[in-house]
């Protein structure tokens, strides 16, 4: 972290901006801001280069297509996987998650090669995973659940080095009864939400990678409140 504060990288917006999981950042920006940190979100556009100098990279989700002008830019323009081998946090949804991977194919049945800062391969299933979902975790993301709302047809198969970042309670995920992957400060999910709006605790585990420690606890009820009525709606929801 700088002496300005926090830098947060929101990246692609123009290309993984389908599921407003550009949240996300305004997420991040707004817990730092109530405890009194500075903090900064940038738009890291196409036409953009990536800075390898932020402290928080975030890619939201996209249809095919978009997907794969997304790994190709992000290949061509390296500073990502620089930042990440430098220790910073980098967070994916989605297609933003599958990009993370090692590679991913497409409904059109093309493989793309993905950046490898997840051991991640991800194929297309049978049936579109649509609905709420509920994930267990255990540290350091847990212990609360994670909810969110997944739309996606991936089956993802997690390997060596990597670990999902938890186990489905309700709903689909990865398609083997895990969910997400992890690799150090490297996550990857299919929750939207945006899902660290949903999940607080989640957001200032990443806040805390970034800082260097663990911020201040916030109390916010009205967060509790919706958080609980979250759960129970994903306990009545269906993942297809």
């Amino acid at each position: 972290m700088a002496d300005s504060g926090v830098a947060i990288g929101l990246v692609l917006p123009d290309v993984l901006g389908t599921y407003s999981d550009g949240g996300n950042a305004q997420v991040l920006q707004r817990r730092l801001q109530w405890r009194g940190i500075p903090a900064t979100v940038i738009d890291l556009r196409h036409d953009d280069a990536i800075p390898a100098s932020l402290d928080v990279y975030l890619l939201g989700g996209g249809e095919d297509d978009a997907q794969a002008l997304a790994v190709d830019h992000l290949r061509t323009h390296p500073g990502l996987q620089r930042a990440a081998a430098q220790g910073a946090v980098v967070f994916g949804v989605c297609a933003g998650f599958q990009v993370l991977g090692t590679e991913f194919t497409t409904s059109d049945r093309t493989t793309h090669t993905g950046l490898g800062l997840l051991n991640a391969t991800t194929t297309p299933g049978r049936r579109r995973a649509i609905g709420e979902i509920i994930v267990d975790v255990a540290p350091p993301v847990g212990p609360e659940p994670l909810t969110g709302f997944e739309n996606h047809l991936g089956r993802t198969r997690v390997g060596a080095g990597s670990r999902p970042i938890g186990t489905v309670r309700a709903g689909v995920g990865n398609g083997d009864g895990s969910e997400g992957a992890a690799t150090g400060r490297v996550l990857g999910t299919y929750l939207h939400g945006p899902v660290l709006a949903r999940n607080p605790a989640l957001a200032d585990l990443m806040l805390g990678w970034a800082l260097g420690g663990p911020p201040a606890a916030l109390d916010l009820p009205e967060v509790t409140a919706l958080r609980a009525e979250r759960l129970r709606a994903a306990k009545h929801g269906r993942g297809k």
